[in-house]
């Protein structure tokens, strides 16, 4: 299994990366492949039809669409940046849903991760992207959300408090059950 992950953020040094990439250990088995990427590296200028007119399509987002195509699984963690989702994020899916013949996410499935330092632990945002990605042709397969990240979170250790740790894991054993009945259609 090819599985895309990224924090939808285009903060340096993205909590929602670091919870991302933490997740994705969960699914290494010895066949599957495990891609992290940082939306930084996909550039574009701010969206607008006359930004489009004015350069075309930025290479940007054609990279990024050419990554999800590639995957059988895409983790994603989201940013809240008051109470929706970060900019970074917003305009790069904005300029990738502008490829002619594409849906963002081509019917890929996804597992949704958000955090913060908030007690919702970046709840709204993941509201709005669980309502949102199947109309952008995601599958979302769960989802999950980290509230306090510096109380409940350690580099190196990935989520220190138990009860957190657990229903996690049992979201991950869910998606795991959900991925091989997907790959076997």
């Amino acid at each position: 299994m090819k599985i895309l992950v990224f924090g939808a953020s285009n903060s340096s040094d993205s909590i929602n990366k670091k919870l991302a990439s933490s997740v994705s250990k969960y699914y290494k088995e010895k066949e599957d492949s495990i891609e992290i990427i940082d939306l930084n590296d996909f550039e574009a200028p701010l969206f607008s039809k006359d930004k489009e007119k004015e350069i075309g399509m930025p290479e940007g987002p054609l990279q990024f669409a050419e990554k999800i195509d590639a995957a059988d699984f895409i983790i994603i963690s989201f940013a809240e940046n008051n109470g929706n989702y970060n900019v970074g994020y917003k305009n790069l899916v904005d300029w990738t849903s502008r490829i002619k013949g594409r849906k963002i996410y081509n019917g890929k499935p996804v597992f949704l991760l958000a955090t913060s330092q908030g007690r919702r632990g970046g709840q709204s945002v993941l509201d709005i992207a669980t309502q949102r990605m199947p109309f952008d042709g995601a599958e979302v397969l769960e989802t999950f959300s980290l509230p306090e990240f510096n109380n409940n979170f350690e580099e190196g250790k990935g989520i220190i408090t138990p009860v957190l740790r657990s229903q996690l894991e049992a979201k991950v054993r869910k998606t795991k059950r959900l991925m091989a009945e997907i790959l076997t259609r």
